[in-house]
């Protein structure tokens, strides 16, 4: 069974940058490249929202609030898939997820925290 393993969270000023990294682990490389990916994000209380996403062919999109600021992109040889943050703001902050897109199939990881402070 795929378990997504999530890193590269942290506490970071407003204004800073992080690189998030999501490995794919039990995938086998036909899965993963048959799938388009998603980083997703959720704060307390909320809904987990759907952010970014990269289809097998490499076409991207994002959500309004992260347009310009987050770049995705995946490593299919490592199962891999990453997203590049920048002009981090307080309202970034969130556990960071990532699965599937635009619907996720595969069981959720324990996420990266991320935090920008003000």
């Amino acid at each position: 069974q795929v378990r997504p393993v999530e890193s590269g969270g942290g506490l970071v000023q407003a204004g800073g940058s992080l690189r998030l990294s999501c490995a794919a682990r039990g995938a086998i490389l036909s899965v993963f490249n048959f799938n388009d990916m998603g980083w997703y994000r959720q704060t307390p209380g909320e809904q987990r929202e759907l952010v970014a996403t990269i289809d097998t062919d490499g076409n991207t999109n994002y959500i309004d609030s992260v347009k310009g600021r987050f770049t995705i992109s995946r490593d299919n040889a490592k199962r891999s898939v990453y997203l590049q943050m920048s002009s981090l703001k307080p309202e970034d902050t969130a556990v960071y997820y990532c699965n599937t897109a635009p619907k996720d199939i595969w069981r959720w990881g324990q996420g990266t925290q991320v935090t920008v402070s003000s």
